[in-house]
């Protein structure tokens, strides 16, 4: 059978056994649990075998170490936080400029979404580290030439000129370009590209990455998503796979029927899971916010008025329609935003772990954090009210159809953690993540809900950086949580 990302799961229940994969050394018997922190032995590679090395990085790692009391936590955090850098990245040049490949870990592809928001915890130290402005100008154009490639793919091969290596997606029925390595076409791949821009000037005021190629590449944003708003055709992208899950493919081609109302469509979820209706609402809405980001870097960094008025009325368009269409009433009478919707009236609720996410909107910025809409969708996301949210011995938290029933995505216990107001969540969050990664000492895409020793993906990065970003977030907001004992909380 073709390797494809479901299939990743048997390397859980083999590095539960205390095998590994991914260069990563095995944790002893024992050390999973309690100890000092001299045996809590670093998982990173050996300094001469990293990938990439940022004196900011590791000055940061042993600051907020420091800060953190329970010492498998901090062991967890100095092995997750670098992760990116350690094992992901790939220096080069292109046309006199650096070029950085980022894949995601155990997939040696780049993932638009993942390289954005893996390397996202490091921005804060690049006005300070020339190395990381080096990578983060490489990434920033890397993510340039990709969606000028094609921009309705989410994922792009190293070379440019190679077709995939991916074996899920050599038969996929779609326009193959070369260079791409799958090309399901996602919203929120575009919009992490944009974000990715804004972040990186929002922190250094550096212009030197926004040339002509970005600019062409904003365009080819905003036109993608006219295009997909499907108000007259349904567009150029078609895709169709050959699957014995129903979520890999798109009903003809094109989805479930819509009624046009403003909003953009996608075909596919941040998960890589087809839609059911294709008015994704998160991503809908971090569209509006990344266009609006987008906007300002165009505005601020190359003076083009055109392009940041053009991104800003394609922002307020989408914004209207999804007000307007993207919510719905729970079976308790409850307002709240819909996962997605068809136009048409019909509506599904749900969330999954995946960013953008109902659960994500107000970290991500989409909606004031007090919002009341908000409130009322986070909490039923973490209820029984989302069919996709699971409790049991190992802990609760939020998966999705990708992994399926009954297990639990870290990534949905972080961003809760992020996104909660008070001590005892983001406590409770802490405690499960720890007990979590079944003595690897990296985050995981999910696990078992009554045995962490079921696990899917012990390399994959985006999590680790994830979780490096709710220790940073911590360390700046809530430093006592650092120092609380969370063997005492219950999960």
């Amino acid at each position: 059978m073709p390797t494809d990302r479901r299939n990743l799961m048997a390397q859980g229940v083999l590095l539960g056994a205390g095998l590994a994969t991914g260069g990563f050394a095995p944790v002893a018997a024992g050390q999973a649990r309690g100890g000092t922190a001299a045996s809590f032995v670093s998982k990173r590679p050996a300094p001469a075998d990293r990938r990439f090395v940022s004196p900011a990085v590791e000055r940061e790692i042993a600051r907020v170490s420091r800060m953190i009391a329970d010492p498998e936590l901090a062991w967890l955090f100095a092995n997750c936080y670098p992760n990116t850098l350690d094992t992901t990245v790939r220096m080069g040049m292109m046309g006199g400029k650096p070029d950085s490949f980022v894949i995601t870990g155990d997939i040696p592809c780049l993932w638009l979404r993942d390289s954005a928001a893996q390397v996202k915890s490091y921005l804060h130290l690049a006005k300070q580290d020339a190395k990381l402005r080096e990578l983060f100008r490489g990434l920033i154009g890397r993510h340039a030439r990709s969606v000028l490639i094609d921009p309705y793919a989410n994922a792009f091969m190293e070379d440019p000129s190679a077709t995939t290596s991916l074996d899920w997606a050599k038969t996929d029925v779609t326009e193959m370009k070369p260079g791409v390595a799958e090309r399901k076409w996602e919203i929120d791949s575009l919009c992490y590209s944009m974000r990715l821009s804004h972040g990186y000037w929002h922190e250094t005021r550096d212009p030197a990455p926004f040339d002509a190629a970005w600019a062409d590449a904003m365009r080819a944003i905003v036109r993608t998503f006219r295009e997909q708003q499907r108000k007259t055709s349904p567009g150029p992208y078609k895709f169709q796979r050959a699957s014995r899950q129903p979520t890999e493919t798109l009903l003809a081609g094109y989805g479930a029927p819509t009624r046009k109302n403003g909003m953009i469509h996608s075909g596919f979820r941040p998960s890589d899971d087809a839609c059911q209706y294709s008015l994704f609402v998160p991503a809908n809405l971090f569209a509006v916010t990344t266009l609006r980001e987008m906007a300002r870097v165009a505005s601020e960094a190359r003076g083009d008025a055109a392009l940041a008025n053009d991104a800003t009325a394609l922002a307020d368009e989408v914004a209207a329609a999804t007000a307007q269409h993207g919510t719905m009433r729970l079976a308790d009478g409850h307002d709240v935003w819909a996962y997605e919707v068809d136009g048409y009236g019909n509506a599904i609720f749900m969330d999954d772990a995946n960013v953008p996410s109902l659960s994500s909107l107000a970290w991500l910025g989409c909606v004031p954090a007090d919002d009341a809409r908000w409130q009322r969708t986070a909490a039923a996301a973490w209820s029984e009210a989302n069919p996709w949210f699971f409790k049991g011995s190992a802990g609760e938290g939020i998966g999705g159809p990708h992994q399926g029933m009954d297990y639990i995505w870290p990534m949905s216990l972080i961003v809760r953690a992020l996104s909660a107001r008070d001590d005892a969540t983001i406590l409770k969050c802490l405690a499960t993540l720890k007990r979590s990664h079944a003595g690897t000492g990296f985050m995981h895409e999910a696990f078992e809900k009554d045995d962490v020793r079921k696990f899917s993906r012990d390399w994959f990065a985006w999590a680790n950086g994830l979780f490096g970003e709710l220790i940073l977030h911590l360390a700046a907001t809530r430093p006592q949580l650092l120092r609380a004992p969370l063997d005492a909380v219950a999960v």
